[in-house]
């Protein structure tokens, strides 16, 4: 089932802390759907944003409680967390802000129907090309991947549904951005694919999810078809009409790459979706790169 067939009940309430580029899609869904939505971002200018869409947003930067947050939640049937860990890791012991500040808050609402938290599947690590499902265990090899395990793991001792993202792409956030500005290199490393999820898609799979609750369930959220950044690059070039620069060995690449750059090319795994698809009944509107990016395109006109 996609978003538009999972008709959920209206009157319902979301809070959402974080509400960033996929959360603010998945809330727009929602709203369309007769939703209240309330939640926290943080910037004013993001605030004044999702305003005009008719969410009701406080800024938090995830240093000092929301005033009132138990009363927030009592007007809210539904929460969900995309709050990423500190930039830096935050070192041993550093949870998750959000359940540091709210987590007692989020036990006591008893009422909610429904608890969710954003993670990434980057909390695998390297499957040396692999695949890797839920029951897989976790093994992150980065200190961003790892924050990302703890938090998984405080949110899932709120009986939260856990949602493992693929790298994310949509409007506004695609390789055809970056081939119009020439800034999309065509790297290749033998055997190394990527997993990624249309942003649209993410918002199908957490209402699925929020149709058929299952406390403490992980679902891995990617589409159908792991592929190389050449592959996936020069397919947006050819959408665009545009002469596709030279693959470039990762050897040579990596030379000129940022430690943050390089980072993502440390893990190589297949991560499998049959989950999202089985316990959910989610038929994804974009199952691979290729239907995403001709979606994009036709909706920019």
């Amino acid at each position: 089932m996609t978003a538009r067939e999972t008709r959920l009940e209206d009157g319902k309430s979301l809070f959402c802390f974080g509400l960033g580029y996929s959360a603010g899609r998945l809330a727009r869904s929602l709203l369309a759907d007769g939703w209240t939505v309330t939640g926290t971002c943080q910037s004013e200018s993001r605030r004044i944003e999702l305003a005009a869409d008719g969410i009701e947003v406080l800024v938090f930067e995830g240093q000092a409680p929301l005033a009132d947050a138990a009363g927030l939640l009592a007007r809210a049937s539904h929460v969900l967390s995309s709050v990423p860990p500190p930039r830096d890791g935050g070192g041993e012991g550093v949870g998750d802000s959000v359940v540091a500040l709210h987590g007692a808050d989020i036990r006591a609402a008893t009422h909610l129907q429904w608890v969710g938290y954003f993670s990434s599947t980057g909390v695998y690590g390297d499957a040396g090309g692999g695949r890797v499902d839920e029951t897989s265990p976790v093994n992150p090899s980065s200190e961003r991947s790892r924050m990302r395990a703890v938090a998984e793991a405080e949110w899932l001792s709120l009986g939260a549904h856990v949602f493992r993202l693929a790298g994310i792409y949509g409007p506004g956030r695609s390789v055809l951005d970056q081939a119009r500005d020439a800034r999309a290199r065509r790297v290749e490393k033998v055997g190394h694919k990527f997993s990624r999820i249309h942003v649209d898609d993410i918002a199908d799979v957490v209402r699925a999810s929020m149709a058929h609750p299952d406390p403490c369930a992980v679902y891995n959220v990617c589409d159908d078809e792991a592929a190389s950044p050449a592959e996936v690059n020069g397919f947006a070039y050819y959408l665009l009409g545009l002469e596709p620069p030279p693959v470039i060995d990762f050897e040579d690449a990596a030379k000129t790459m940022s430690p943050m750059g390089l980072s993502f090319w440390q893990d190589n795994r297949l991560v499998d979706n049959r989950r999202i698809k089985e316990d959910l009944g989610v038929r994804l509107s974009f199952p691979d790169y290729r239907a995403g990016l001709r979606a994009i395109l036709a909706a920019e006109g």
